[in-house]
Formats: C-alpha cells, structure tokens, sequence
C-alpha cells in the first residue's frame, strides 16, 4: 500500500499548499482607526489639546472663532477622571493621575479647565489671582492684592493699573479688559464685588485660583460660580493655529499662529 501511495503523489503531483487567508479590509481599516483614535486621546491627555473659541468673554484678547492649542506640559498633565464620546459622558469618578509641570498656574496666564458645575465643559478664562491673593471688584476695576489689576496682562512682572478709558481704551497697553458701558449700565451686580453680605475683600482660598474673562462685563467667572479647584484644570493655551470670522465670512490671516498671553 506504502508504494502505491507513493505511485500515486509522483502521478498527482506535490501537494500544493493551501492559499493564505488574509485578513479582511475592514478588519484593517478598524485596527488602524483604533490605533490612531488611541493616539489621539493619548497626545489629548499628555500633550496638547484643541480648543475653539465659541463666546465673547475673553474679547478681545481671544476672538469668536478662534481656533487654539492647549498645552499640557507647563502645569503637568493629569489623566480624566471621567471618559466622554460623541459629548456623552460613559464613565465618570475614575482614578487620577497628574505628572509633575513646571509650575503652578500663574496670575496672568489664560487657562482651559472643566466647567465647575458641569465637567463635561470646557472653558477658558485668565488666572487673576491666586491662592492667598485677595480680589475685589470696586465701580467695576478689579483689584489683586489691593492694585488695580487691568492692562498689559501679558507682562506678569509689569505695571498693570493703567484703567482703559470707556472713550479711548487703546490708551492703556494690551491685553486690557475691554469695557462695555451698556453691560456696566445694565447690570448692577458688576459695578461691585463680593456682593453684599459678603466679607470685602475676598481670599483666594488654597489649592484654588480665580478666573475671570477679559470681557469681564460679560463673562461668566469665578465671580458666579467661586473659585477654581487647580485638580480641573486642562491645560495653558499657547497658540492660535487657525481663526474664522463667521460675520464677515473670511479668515483672520493675521491672528494665525499668534502666541497667546
């Protein structure tokens, strides 16, 4: 029987091997969809992080429809403690982790962090003071530490008293506050602040920083919603990288990849 097998394969031929299956295309096309959505979430979590401008509350440092990176290095990243898709949120209360910054925030600084009454926001506004600083609102100036606090931001170390007249702002140096003399006028509550029943002036408490919106007439900040925990911050923004004007249908060639201070 042995040689008539063999008889049989030298007649038939070699066995030919049996073909390779590969591997679908569209099992290919999910691994690398995966792979980079992976990579995404990790570059958003560890390093930088888009961010659009969608209000007017930082004009006009900050325009509507600027489109900006936040940077994670500066203050140390930390890892979600909540995990979103598609603006829903699938898991929240998870674990942190925060890798060690350069430093802290500073006053001046423009900060994104997770809105403090619904952390599946974000939001951005300046870091006016922070924690043991002292801060009042008096016939609508802002006072850090007993001095006015609103012009040329983005020198930390600088003089920032000069007070932008409501005729000629421009005559204080930028980043200024921007004044809006019909908000002033309509709204009592942002001549003066803590309001009344509260203790004047107001300490920043620790592990906290105040945020307040450059627009302060028409912003809402720290002054309604208390101080901001450091633990929901994002991240420093550095960079405009691209910006629209929905009004005039055009983009801001000139504000493309201007430096943020």
């Amino acid at each position: 029987m042995a040689i008539i097998d063999k008889i049989k394969n030298m007649v038939g031929g070699p066995k030919k091997d049996k073909p390779v299956v590969k591997e679908s295309k569209l099992k290919e096309y999910s691994k690398a969809i995966g792979s980079a959505l992976l990579i995404a979430m990790v570059l958003k979590t560890l390093a930088f992080q888009a961010f659009t401008i969608p209000t007017g509350s930082m004009l006009e440092t900050l325009q509507i429809g600027d489109f900006l990176f936040v940077e994670k290095f500066t203050y140390g990243p930390r890892t979600p403690e909540r995990i979103r898709l598609l603006g829903k949120t699938l898991v929240k209360g998870l674990p942190t982790l925060k890798v060690p910054g350069f430093r802290e925030p500073k006053q001046g600084d423009i900060i994104v962090f997770a809105y403090p009454k619904d952390r599946n926001l974000d939001y951005i506004k300046r870091c006016v003071a922070v924690a043991g600083d002292t801060v009042e609102v008096v016939d609508g100036v802002l006072f850090v530490n007993g001095q006015a606090y609103e012009s040329n931001f983005g020198d930390r170390d600088g003089d920032h008293s000069c007070i932008p007249s409501w005729t000629d702002p421009e005559s204080c140096p930028a980043p200024r506050v921007k004044k809006d003399q019909g908000a002033y006028v309509r709204n009592p509550r942002i001549k003066t602040w803590p309001w009344e029943g509260h203790n004047r002036p107001y300490t920043v408490p620790e592990g906290h920083i105040f945020m307040m919106g450059d627009n302060r007439y028409n912003s809402a900040d720290s002054r309604y919603w208390g101080p901001l925990d450091v633990k929901l911050i994002k991240g420093k923004a550095a960079v405009i990288y691209w910006s629209w004007d929905q009004n005039k249908k055009r983009i801001r060639f000139s504000r493309i990849l201007d430096l943020i201070q």
